[in-house]
């Protein structure tokens, strides 16, 4: 089968997929971001919030049946959720279930692992009576038609199949690896090798995990009941799971391209502060790889009432202007300079300041005379009038967080 000569088999069977999204994780890894929200509710690209691309993914690819894990700080993610993501109809068969991390099982405690959320929460997933059950994770940035995994998973008679992108061998210590034989089997796993090895027929690419799978549900209830009973298992699908299985079932590859081109896709883990600042950084090119403009695959979140952004003053030395930027609703600059940065909703820019290579969250508010560069600006902050930021690193360590790569994080409570 294929989904150029099967889509209408594979759209019937999409039907009676649940998905489910991990969107419990703590995001160590981006230091103060996520000291007031889980991973998946921090605000990225301007207006959206990490998640959206997960729920957009699904809601285009015509998955309409959804449970969203929850456990660390999720009160923002749940308000998101309420205010963005309300209009599925549940008399029509469509819904998103939230579902807080509650100790469900008498010998439970909070989730030990991805598979344990999932476990933990078996009695209201199965209520549901899906045929298959897609694994999502809540916190990465990429835009995926998950009718291509249903496709792959029919075609291969699959117990599970596991979506993955090429990553440059240089890179791959970093990720899951999964060997292949010719067919898209897999036949081995490397969880963050020093020496990883490179995909059939390659030299210089390895194909890393995604954290996407998608089951059989017969076969994933047994498999997790297995997993619960073994008391030397991290009860995590990346870790424990998948190389536990893959020797006697039958588990497949479906290899990530893109929507249009057919090319490799775009996929972005955004767990560290680093990749955070790139990802952001990379919307505003050009030719952006990540192309937020397509109108075939919106990505939808919840729009606060704000109005257009503003920029004010025209005199020399004093004008309020962007450049190779991109500026949300509702933000003003007034009588200052941003450059290739990103701004995101409700951003107030004051007299005579410059921004440069910048992500600023929702709410910041920047005085007079300011000068900040290669930085991370969290929601609400108030910079004073005068304040320098990414010019000394030396002098930044003392206020801030400054990365490996030199991008300063900023948060309310270190100024």
């Amino acid at each position: 089968m294929t989904i150029q000569h099967d889509r209408r088999s594979v759209d019937r069977l999409i039907h009676d997929t649940l998905a489910v999204v991990m969107a419990g994780g703590r995001g160590t890894r981006l230091y103060q971001l996520t000291a007031r929200h889980s991973k998946p509710a921090i605000p990225f690209g301007g207006k959206y919030r990490i998640i959206d691309f997960t729920l957009s993914n699904c809601l285009n690819s015509g998955i309409n049946k959804i449970c969203i894990l929850t456990q660390y700080h999720a009160h923002s993610l749940i308000q998101h959720i309420e205010r963005g993501w309300s209009f599925y109809r549940y008399e029509l068969g469509e819904f998103i279930e939230l579902l807080p991390a509650q100790k469900r099982l008498e010998t439970s405690s909070w989730y030990l692992g991805t598979a344990d959320a999932v476990y933990q929460n078996f009695d209201i997933i199965l209520d549901h009576r899906p045929s298959y059950i897609l694994i999502l994770g809540g916190d990465h940035i990429y835009k995926m038609d998950y009718g291509m995994l249903m496709a792959t998973h029919i075609e291969n008679n699959a117990d599970v199949t596991v979506g993955c992108i090429e990553v440059p061998l240089s890179e791959a210590s970093d990720f899951g690896l999964m060997l292949v034989d010719e067919t898209g089997r897999v036949i081995g796993f490397q969880e963050k090798p020093s020496r990883p090895e490179p995909m059939p027929g390659q030299s210089d690419t390895a194909l890393a995990s995604m954290g996407i799978y998608l089951f059989t549900t017969e076969f994933l209830v047994k498999v997790l009941e297995d997993d619960a009973k073994n008391t030397s298992s991290n009860h995590d699908f990346g870790k424990d799971i998948m190389p536990a299985i893959y020797k006697e079932h039958r588990l497949f590859a479906c290899p990530f391209n893109d929507l249009q081109s057919g090319e490799k896709g775009y996929w972005r883990d955004v767990g560290t502060v680093d990749a955070f600042w790139e990802a952001n950084l990379e919307l505003i090119g050009v030719t952006p790889p990540l192309n937020l403009y397509e109108q075939d695959w919106p990505v939808r979140t919840y729009h606060p009432q704000l109005p257009p952004a503003k920029f004010v003053f025209d005199d020399d030395g004093r004008r309020g202007m962007a450049v190779d930027s991109m500026v949300s609703a509702g933000c003003i600059i007034s009588g200052a300079i941003v450059r290739h940065s990103l701004l995101s909703s409700d951003v107030r820019i004051n007299d005579y300041s410059l921004i440069e290579d910048s992500v600023i969250l929702p709410g910041v508010r920047i005085g007079s005379n300011c000068i900040i560069k290669r930085a991370i600006i969290d929601s609400h902050c108030n910079i004073p009038d005068g304040t320098i930021i990414g010019k000394n690193p030396d002098e930044d360590r003392k206020r801030f967080h400054v990365t490996p790569k030199g991008v300063v994080l900023v948060c309310p409570e270190m100024l």
